[in-house]
């Protein structure tokens, strides 16, 4: 089910609220806003919303003993990647990036928030169809500039439908499965990354991909990898090249 509203302040804020009152949304059930006035991203950050992009979000119940949950956050990333590769055929330098991100080249496209309320987590997506919006020393890119124009409501009906699977899978086990589709679609290993981690510091290393738990691993100058639990990870450069693939 796809509700539409006209103008919100947080899709997510609102179905949290919604069922820290009691409402039992059923998954699959999508709120989507024309324009969000209080959007926000991951650490409180703002992101503009931009009429004609997409704003949604949506719940998953948990159930005891499944998959850790940190690990939908890339199972939304898996889903918008294949949304968006059906919008935009061909785009190239088409990236995952770890945690709840999606890049073209090093230009930010999409994003992905996380947020449990007792055994369910709501799941938004913020993805730059229309317009990108102005972030400081940050790049941002929107299909439409790049020669992909979609209108909200086509995306949306795609993007439900690759989410609908893909959760499907991730509730009947299939999380290793998910896990190395996720891989396919990221930055290619080696891809140098800085890592704002809330453990070490600021740190920089080759992305070395994300093990059962769905957390990054980082490959060090001296070959220690090391396990990045949360934190902001950022390009250094262009992605490395595909050759680059496998245990950098």
């Amino acid at each position: 089910m796809l509700e539409l509203v006209q103008e919100i302040p947080s899709t997510n804020a609102a179905l949290v609220a919604r069922v820290g009152g009691g409402d039992c949304l059923l998954e699959g059930h999508w709120l989507i806003a024309d324009r969000q006035t209080a959007g926000r991203g991951r650490a409180g950050r703002v992101w503009s919303d931009g009429f004609g992009n997409f704003m949604g979000s949506t719940p998953v119940r948990l159930a005891p003993h499944e998959t850790a949950p940190q690990t939908l956050a890339l199972v939304a990333g898996l889903a918008l990647w294949d949304a968006i590769a059906v919008c935009a055929p061909g785009l190239p330098a088409l990236y995952l990036k770890w945690p709840n991100d999606v890049l073209v080249g090093q230009a930010k496209l999409a994003g992905i928030l996380l947020e449990r309320v007792g055994n369910t987590v709501i799941v938004g997506i913020g993805v730059n169809l229309a317009s990108a919006p102005v972030v400081p020393g940050r790049e941002t890119a929107s299909l439409a500039a790049l020669g992909h124009p979609v209108a909200r409501d086509a995306f949306a009906a795609i993007l439900a439908e690759r989410w609908a699977a893909h959760l499907g899978a991730w509730h009947a086990g299939q999380w290793p499965a998910l896990r190395a589709a996720w891989e396919e679609r990221a930055v290619p290993r080696g891809t140098l990354v800085s890592v704002n981690d809330r453990d070490h510091g600021p740190i920089m290393g080759g992305f070395a991909g994300i093990d059962a738990d769905g957390v990054a691993q980082l490959r060090l100058a001296d070959g220690r990898v090391l396990a990045i639990h949360a934190g902001d990870v950022d390009l250094v450069g262009e992605p490395a090249p595909p050759a680059a693939r496998g245990d950098a």
